[in-house]
Formats: C-alpha cells, structure tokens, sequence
C-alpha cells in the first residue's frame, strides 16, 4: 500500500519534549558494562550481556554455534572468522548450563566475578532470557525443541519467572518450526524483529542479505497480526554519512503500512551500534539523529519509540 507522508526534509532538530527510553540511574560503571561484549563464562551455548535495550542482564542463547546468518551486517559485532567448536546446539547442555546461570544470577554470585563486582546492583537483576548468538536464531533447525525446553525449565524452576525474547531480523519467521515454537509463548513474552532500512537500496548497503524486504515486511506483518512485536531497527553511522532524509523518509513509510495493515507494534527501538563492529568505517550515530527518526517515527507513523 502507498501511503502519502508529509514532506520531512526540514525535520532537523530535535523534538524539544524528546525522551529516551528510561534508565536506571547513572551510577559508576554503568557506560562500561552496557558497552561489553557477551560474556559466556566458559559455556557453549549459554552466555550473559548487559544491554540498554533490555535496561540490565539478560541471559542469551546462542541458538546458532555455527554462525549460521543470511544477514552480513555492517554493524554486526560478531567475528565469524574463526570456526566455532560447536556446529550444533545441544539441548541438554543448553538446559544445564543455563539452569547454572541462573542459579548465578538468583543466588547473587555472579555480582562476585572480578568482572562484575563494580556493577550497580540493580543492573543485576535478570530482565530476559533471549533466543538470539551468533547467527539468525530462527534459522535453528530446533528452534521448537528450545524453546519448548525454555518453557520447561521456566515451568519447573525454583527461581523467579523469566520472560523469554526472540531476537530476530525477521527472515525465518514464517517457517513452521518457528510458527510452532512461537506458540508456547506466552503474552509476558516478546519478539524483537528488525527492519533497519525501508527500501531494498538501503538494505542491500546495510544488511547484506540476500533476502528480500518484501519477505521480511510480510514476516514482521504476518505476525504482528497475531501478536505484539517490537520493532528493532539500528541506524549506524557508515563512512562519517548519516543516514539521508529520504532513507528516514521511507524507513517511517514501512512502519507506517505495517501499522495500516494491522500489525500490532507495542513500540520501535531505535539505537545505533553500541558495541565494537568488525568494519572500522562503522560507528555509532549521534543522538540528535537518532531522536530525528525516533520523532518522526511518532509523528508521522504515529507509534511509540524509544531512543536508546
């Protein structure tokens, strides 16, 4: 569908009642641990990060050991030169080393690694378990199986209730062993799918996929029909250039048929690279732009978004 959108070329400042998404209070260590790398603290599959989108832990899976992505991402900050020792994930070993972990982060003993002994402590309460590592997790072949494990764990756990978070760029999501896997979340769990650019141009410059945007426009609108989504998109700074007007312009055109279609978007994350990136000519984008596009993803697609 072709939506008529004003003119926002002139969009160049920043909203004045602008806010980001909000944050726990600044404390000491704070800006360092949002900006370190996964921590598997010598798992296979199991690994723990502090991320700004989640506001503090999160414990992740990694659903793909063998770096298996059809997006190459120029912001990606995984290294997928070195072969990993793991080609498969093993739901047993998954399942005990995460109940460790969790029995780390209950118990208050991962705030005793070196590592982590200056983090604010409300930073250390776990926010999520999250299906995403070092490739697309929806292309997992037991993308089901782990989830229903997840939800055997979680059912039969002696901590506290966990949300689960499928963290997705969207390409696998009609795939029936994801749409099967999809159904035993329930409505406190999320799915985080992005959508980083609006036209195939742009994507082919920054995703790298071979993938097309259609594909993934009907994925994110096929289930955001049958359930609340998250719309996740990051805007890096490539070569000192940021994003043009006309890229924003209909980057917000996409949102905004997905809106008319009926897709139930509870709000879009917009952040730029926050960690290392393999490619140098990648960094982070500034804030005011950012708040540029997080404006205008209110005002002219009329959904929430939060800047981070």
């Amino acid at each position: 569908m072709n939506l008529h959108l004003p003119d926002m070329q002139n969009e160049n400042k920043p909203d004045p009642g602008l806010k980001t998404a909000p944050q726990p209070e600044k404390r000491p260590g704070m800006e360092l641990v949002f900006g370190e790398a996964r921590n598997f603290l010598d798992n296979r599959f199991i690994y723990v990060v502090f991320s700004q989108r989640a506001h503090g832990l999160s414990i992740g899976i990694n659903m793909n050991p063998d770096q298996n992505c059809n997006f190459k991402c120029v912001y990606c900050e995984v290294a997928r030169t070195p072969e990993s020792q793991d080609r498969k994930l093993d739901l047993s070993v998954m399942a005990a080393e995460l109940k460790k972990v969790l029995a780390l982060v209950h118990k208050g003993q991962l705030q005793e690694l070196p590592e982590y002994r200056t983090v604010p402590e409300e930073l250390m309460r776990l926010r999520m378990v999250t299906l995403s590592g070092d490739g697309e997790p929806t292309l997992c072949p037991d993308f089901e199986q782990v989830v229903q494990e997840l939800v055997h764990l979680r059912a039969h756990s002696t901590y506290p209730f966990y949300k689960m978070v499928l963290i997705t760029n969207g390409t696998g999501l009609h795939l029936p062993t994801v749409q099967n896997g999809l159904r035993w979340f329930t409505a406190s769990d999320e799915v985080w799918t992005k959508l980083d650019t609006g036209t195939q141009e742009a994507m082919d410059r920054v995703n790298r996929s071979h993938v097309h945007l259609d594909r993934i426009m009907e994925n994110i609108l096929m289930l955001g029909r049958q359930r609340p989504i998250i719309i996740q998109s990051l805007f890096p700074l490539l070569n000192e250039a940021e994003p043009s007007a006309q890229e924003i312009q209909e980057y917000v055109q996409r949102l905004a048929e997905l809106k008319a279609g009926g897709a139930m978007i509870a709000h879009v994350q917009i952040y730029s690279a926050h960690r290392p990136t393999a490619l140098p000519h990648c960094r982070h984008l500034s804030l005011k732009c950012l708040s540029n596009i997080a404006h205008q993803v209110r005002t002219i697609a009329g959904l929430k978004a939060e800047v981070f």
